[in-house]
């Protein structure tokens, strides 16, 4: 099956009782034993498992081409689970991107992650950089996100999990911004992609979910199901009914997202009032050809400079209309923000950089709102 297909299909059956072709909602918490004491099916309690996290989780490993998919509470907690599963016999180090989403920052300075685990970051654009931080001591995991947060830089994904694999390190690729439909992290060589399902795979800003989809069988896969299972931090079956249904539209709404976005990096790069625009779908962004060589299309996030400081930033946020500003991104409306303000003092964000996620409104509606926020 093609991608859209899967996304309509996959994990997906009709429902035996009634014959109702959306799934129910299965808000049960627990299952019923046969007489001697076995069970019926694969459920037992809906904290190890659930029909609609279940029928999620098999949606989203064939979109990825995977072997398997575990779903968590959010993005932050299948963040979280992956660093931690990573099993004992590996060592605890850990090489991460300069630049990537602040929530991972924050979970290294605020939690025990920080001391339990040596976090090396490094600028993973040069693969030289990537090659010293492995080559410098024993490393257990490397992180790529790419495109990343805020500032869209692109990291070579095979190449990255090439230096790992002959280190002996799993990798990660978290592919939120990216989605299935435009990155195959998997296909690249990668162990996990993984998804913060709030943004555009559930699409509407309605739901929190993350999932970590595994490209074969390992002990880091073992491990993940038993910290799914053990810690509790699992999604509502309600939640996994509404990133289900948003899935079946994911293809058609990300190529409105990519042209909208595209067409809107092309206007401020244009625009006087503009330092810089940040998008790898520009000839002129460092990371064009490699991002044209693994994705698709260039997604729909993308970041400007205003030519001033952070008061100038700032000023044209305050003035849009159709734009929302708020945090997240991947849904139906267009949002931004003033990611250095969001992030704080310990932010890498530049004082007069905004963020954008752009939605699915007309094009021409956004850049009229853009245009005269600018003025």
């Amino acid at each position: 099956m093609r991608f859209e297909t899967k996304a309509i299909h996959s994990g997906r059956l009709i429902d035996k009782s009634t014959s109702s072709v959306t799934m129910p909602i299965h808000l049960s918490t627990t299952f019923e034993r046969a007489q001697d004491g076995s069970y019926q099916n694969e459920f037992v309690y809906s904290r190890e498992n659930n029909p609609n996290r279940r029928a999620l989780e098999d949606c989203l490993t064939s979109l990825e081409d995977g072997h398997d998919c575990v779903a968590f509470a959010s993005g932050m907690a299948a963040i979280t689970s992956l660093i931690e599963a990573l099993p004992t016999d590996k060592p605890r180090r850990v090489i991460m991107p300069i630049d990537m989403y602040y929530g991972i920052r924050s979970l290294l300075s605020d939690t025990d992650i920080g001391l339990n685990f040596d976090i090396e970051i490094v600028d993973m654009t040069d693969l030289n950089n990537v090659e010293k931080a492995i080559k410098m001591a024993p490393t257990g995991l490397v992180w790529i996100e790419t495109p990343s947060n805020p500032l869209l830089k692109v990291t070579d994904i095979e190449a990255v999990a090439q230096i790992a694999q002959e280190a002996g390190a799993y990798t990660v690729v978290d592919n939120t911004w990216a989605t299935p439909v435009l990155q195959r992290p998997l296909s690249l060589g990668v162990d996990f992609s993984l998804h913060a399902v709030t943004k555009y795979i559930g699409g509407h800003s309605d739901l929190m979910i993350g999932a970590a989809i595994a490209k074969s069988d390992s002990p880091m896969l073992a491990n993940l199901r038993a910290w799914q299972h053990s810690k509790g931090a699992v999604p509502s079956p309600f939640e996994c009914w509404l990133a289900l249904r948003g899935v079946q539209s994911l293809a058609q709404r990300m190529a409105t997202h990519c042209s909208n976005t595209s067409a809107i990096a092309d206007f401020l790069e244009h625009h006087p009032n503009i330092e810089a625009v940040h998008y790898p779908g520009l000839a002129e962004h460092p990371g064009h050809h490699i991002a044209a060589r693994q994705m698709s299309s260039f997604g729909g996030m993308l970041s400007f400079q205003v030519k001033g400081g952070q008061d100038e930033a700032m000023a044209v946020a305050a003035k849009v209309h159709l734009f929302t500003r708020a945090t997240s991104l991947g849904g139906t409306h267009s949002l931004i923000e003033h990611r250095a303000s969001v992030e704080g003092s310990t932010s890498m964000a530049p004082s007069n950089l905004l963020r954008v996620s752009v939605g699915l409104e007309h094009v021409d509606d956004l850049k009229e709102d853009l245009l005269q926020a600018l003025e």
